[in-house]
């Protein structure tokens, strides 16, 4: 296994540990283990954490790939898998929470199932599909979104109650929404399927 590929796999061995640090303990279990303790006052900082190296080692992995020619299949399978996993556990930590509506969180996970669908229609008619800039656009803005969540709208709101957590939140699942589109647009041609 390649570099680039050890990183891809590394993002998806922090998705159990952001998935623990934001998860809520029950008191019987904080008083009795100090990590839990120290998790139940901190985990949110340490999920936020977690979750932005998860995001950054998506890029670095890519930039890795394509300057060591260290592109495999593996890769083109297991890299966009890993970042809707960590978006999808995200957000559905976030529901759960009751930090994020639910029909936000449906419309980014049911846009990336849909987009997984017709990547694996191309795969099964050997077609490629190139992911276009609005993709990776609507990833940063789930990302930025997601963070400001975890944080708190901090530190923003130190200064106003503007809540630009949630703005960003919206302006992402427009983005996701259309870049799903567009990515069906464009596929729809080569699949032979009508938009």
């Amino acid at each position: 296994m390649n570099l680039a590929n050890k990183i891809t796999v590394a993002r998806i061995g922090l998705i159990p540990l952001f998935y623990l640090a934001l998860q809520p303990y029950p008191v019987w279990m904080t008083e009795r283990f100090d990590l839990l303790a120290l998790l139940d006052e901190y985990g949110s900082y340490i999920a936020v954490g977690l979750f932005i190296l998860a995001a950054a080692t998506d890029k670095l992995d890519g930039y890795i790939a394509r300057k060591y020619s260290q592109i495999t299949n593996f890769g083109k399978l297991i890299d966009p898998l890993a970042d809707k996993l960590l978006i999808s556990v995200a957000l559905l930590m976030l529901v759960q929470l009751h930090l994020v509506p639910a029909w936000a969180a449906v419309a980014i996970i049911g846009r990336e199932i849909f987009v997984t669908g017709i990547r694996i229609l191309a795969s099964a008619q050997k077609t490629a599909l190139a992911a276009d800039r609005y993709g990776k656009i609507k990833m940063v803005l789930q990302v930025a979104a997601i963070a400001a969540i975890l944080l708190n709208n901090y530190p923003i709101a130190l200064f106003t109650s503007f809540r630009l957590d949630m703005t960003l939140l919206y302006v992402a699942v427009i983005m996701t929404i259309y870049s799903g589109y567009r990515y069906f647009r464009n596929a729809a041609p080569q699949l032979k399927l009508q938009p």
